[in-house]
């Protein structure tokens, strides 16, 4: 006399609800947080309604596939939406305004950029007039040196472009 094991599928399907959250915290992508939810709401469900084994299974496959393509993506949506790339590190600094602080001896100088930084400076082709005081915008980057140019008269215009926020 072998034991009714159909009287268990509660545990399995706890336990597979278990196992795919647990995935889910290793992976973050939604697919098997919506396979738990149908194991626990589909196959779960339909046990403790006293549904046949076959029934039970159905039922987590058609919720989890539900879930899947309904729920997922406008999560998915919904998480991407306020991911908006911002610039770091190096990136950050192409076109970042200053004002040059230091003269020219040798091509260098010294400018302080408008985030606070303090860099060394060489011109940029065209721009042999830089005094001290002026606004200038960075160009590129040379590995610890930056190039810079005089910056536009539309943003030297402006009230938070003319003001120096440098602590010189």
């Amino acid at each position: 006399m072998l034991p009714d094991l159909t009287q268990y599928m509660w545990i399995a399907w706890l336990v597979l609800a278990l196992l795919f959250v647990i995935i889910e915290l290793l992976t973050l992508e939604f697919t098997f947080l919506m396979l738990a939810a149908g194991t626990l709401i589909g196959g779960l469900g339909v046990n403790l309604l006293g549904g046949v084994w076959w029934l039970q299974v159905l039922a987590a496959a058609s919720v989890s596939a539900l879930l899947l393509f309904t729920i997922r993506l406008l999560l998915l949506r919904a998480l991407h939406r306020s991911s908006a790339l911002h610039p770091t590190n190096v990136d950050a600094i192409y076109g970042l305004g200053g004002r040059l602080i230091a003269p020219f001896t040798d091509d260098v100088a010294s400018v302080r950029l408008d985030n606070g930084e303090l860099w060394s400076v060489t011109r940029s082709p065209g721009s042999d007039d830089l005094a001290v005081g002026d606004r200038v915008v960075v160009t590129a980057v040379r590995g610890a040196m930056v190039e810079v140019i005089h910056e536009p008269a539309a943003a030297a215009d402006t009230p938070d472009a003319s003001t120096d926020r440098s602590t010189d």
